[in-house]
């Protein structure tokens, strides 16, 4: 036996016997020294000592079934895929995860109490003379990969954020952690607290499923403490957005399945690339959790699937939109922030409504940009103003639109409500697309050509959706002002907007405001600045309720006494 092989098989002998020596009552209090009391009976409700982990190099899995065998370990199951483990190996040691395959093994060890545990043996076989040899002297060095694990038992994401902050309070850290799909299972790692009387410096909670929101924060903690880490993931954003994109363009979520994987060689023959470039850009996407890997092959997730184009709420065109015009001119955003001027006129030398209109296909990729955007506001159709308009007798209500796209908002409240009527401003090329989106509604809507200054009179309900934030404060007041002149008395305003928060929380509206100031020449406001707004404009903003991602619909009606009119036109 070389002796890489007899130091595998003594940490092996001595993980299994520290795991029938173990139980969870007598291990929490070692690993948590202070532990006791309510939270120590809450975590014993909660969680079970299940396994302890160690990481083998085994020159093949055959030697590694001889080594288990010496020391009576039977494996039931076949082995599995490590994502989580190959993909911390791969950040560490700075290598391409397709060439760490480590596979999990789970033999059982009957504890001295009678309890059925398990040791958790990870293997990466390393054969003589591998360019790995390295990793394996660093890896058997620092034992990073060894692991005390507790099972969660009746998980939810409450109980879950509990747990971490009972492990926070007695000096336990976030480091890392994933979600296996091969087992359906979420692991959160944490280091031990300084002076944990075990030798074990890290503790893994378990949690059958998939559990993304308490998996997010706890990584976002891990990350917080690793600055170098952080920075780099962010600097790499940018390949997250062209990865997303290229999928799209060479119609990538369109050759796949969600229920069932296909091998690189097929898809690649599908949409004509080339098969290692492709499987290169397939293991980048399985990390952002656009597909999965499985039996060999790829197939697309549900996050993926939105990227198709016939896909009933896709957002493929979004993806085409940030991945190409808006991606060059983000390049230009320091001109932005030195000047204040729009990046994107800098760089096309026009405002994006102009450089779209004059490319059919740019300005049909924009519309339905617009329209996926708006597929993320279900809830409007439902708001209380539309629901009345829509229950109104004697006669049926009129909603108007105003630059309202290619009509997938108004489609949806019209859809929502048969007794109303709607009208659609937009300009002439925009509405032969609506035509098209619309005509199934027939001579329930109409549509009007024109710009802000042709706001048509005499209807029930106004919306601006998404419409404020592409200008400046000025124009802003003169479309409000348009909208105010046109309102009978009766009749509503409702605006949405993605509002920044009043707090400086973290908020989607923050992105969207760089965004637009650096693409659109636009910006995202607070709620009271757009009150502000309204009231310049002789309007009233009379209630707000949430919408998904940050946004808000803005209710507003004409003031009592109106501000003075302005005759000044918006194109």
């Amino acid at each position: 036996m070389t002796t890489s092989i007899q130091a595998d098989q003594a940490c092996l002998r001595r993980t299994v016997d520290f795991t029938r020596e173990h139980d969870t009552a007598t291990l929490l209090p070692l690993l948590l020294p202070g532990l006791d009391g309510p939270e120590l009976r809450a975590l014993l409700e909660r969680c079970r000592f299940a396994h302890t982990a160690v990481l083998v190099f085994p020159p093949d899995l055959a030697t590694l079934d001889d080594q288990l065998a010496d020391c009576g370990l039977v494996v039931e199951s076949p082995p599995q895929p490590s994502v989580v483990v190959r993909q911390r190996l791969a950040e560490r040691h700075r290598r391409d995860p397709a060439e760490l395959e480590v596979r999990i093994l789970r033999p059982a060890v009957l504890g001295l109490d009678g309890t059925r545990r398990e040791v958790e043996v990870f293997a990466l076989a390393v054969p003589p003379g591998s360019a790995l040899t390295g990793l394996v002297e660093q890896e058997r060095a620092h034992q990073h990969e060894a692991h005390l694990a507790f099972e969660v038992e009746r998980p939810d994401p409450l109980v879950l954020h509990g747990l971490r902050a009972v492990l926070a309070r007695h000096g336990a850290h976030a480091d890392g952690g994933g979600y296996n799909p091969h087992e359906d299972g979420t692991v959160l790692y944490f280091t031990a607290p300084t002076g944990s009387k075990t030798d074990y410096r890290r503790i893994e909670l378990h949690v059958a499923g998939d559990h993304p929101e308490v998996l997010a924060a706890h990584l976002d903690e891990y990350r917080s403490r690793q600055p170098a880490e952080t920075l780099l993931r962010l600097l790499t954003g940018a390949w997250t957005t062209q990865a997303l994109a290229s999928a799209a363009r060479l119609r990538v979520p369109e050759a796949l399945d969600t229920a069932e994987a296909r091998g690189t060689e097929a898809v690649a023959a599908r949409v004509g690339a080339d098969p290692q470039a492709l499987a290169t850009l397939l293991r980048y996407l399985a990390m952002l959790g656009a597909v999965a890997e499985q039996d060999g092959g790829w197939r697309l997730t549900g996050v993926g699937a939105l990227l198709r184009a016939e896909e009933p709420a896709s957002m493929r065109a979004l993806a085409l939109m940030y991945g190409g015009p808006f991606y060059r001119s983000f390049a230009e955003l320091d001109h932005t922030v030195r000047t204040g001027e729009t990046a994107f006129d800098h760089l096309f030398g026009e405002n994006h409504f102009d450089h779209f209109a004059r490319d059919p296909e740019l300005a049909e990729q924009f519309d339905q940009s617009m329209a996926a955007s708006t597929r993320m506001f279900e809830p409007l159709p439902t708001h209380p103003v539309i629901a009345a308009a829509g229950a109104a007798a004697p006669g049926p209500r009129t909603v108007v639109d105003i630059a309202g796209g290619n009509g997938e908002l108004l489609r949806r409240i019209l859809t929502a409500h048969p007794g109303l009527r709607g009208v659609l401003l937009e300009r002439p090329h925009v509405i032969e697309a609506a035509r098209r989106s619309l005509g199934s509604l027939g001579e329930r809507c109409a549509f009007q050509v024109g710009d802000f200054a042709d706001v048509p009179s005499g209807g029930d309900v106004y919306l601006l959706s998404r419409i404020l934030h592409d200008w400046d404060d000025e124009r802003c007041r003169e479309i409000l002002r348009h909208c105010a002149r046109a309102m009978p008395a009766h009749a509503d305003l409702l605006v949405v907007e993605r509002l920044l928060p009043a707090d400086g929380s973290p908020s989607l509206a923050t992105a969207w405001d760089l965004h637009m100031r650096c693409n659109v020449g636009g910006r995202e406001r607070r709620a009271d600045h757009y009150a502000r707004l309204f009231a310049d404009a002789g309007l009233e903003l009379v209630g707000r309720a949430a919408l998904p991602l940050d946004a808000a619909v803005l209710h507003a009606r004409r003031a009592a006494v109106p501000a003075p009119a302005e005759a000044s036109r918006l194109s």
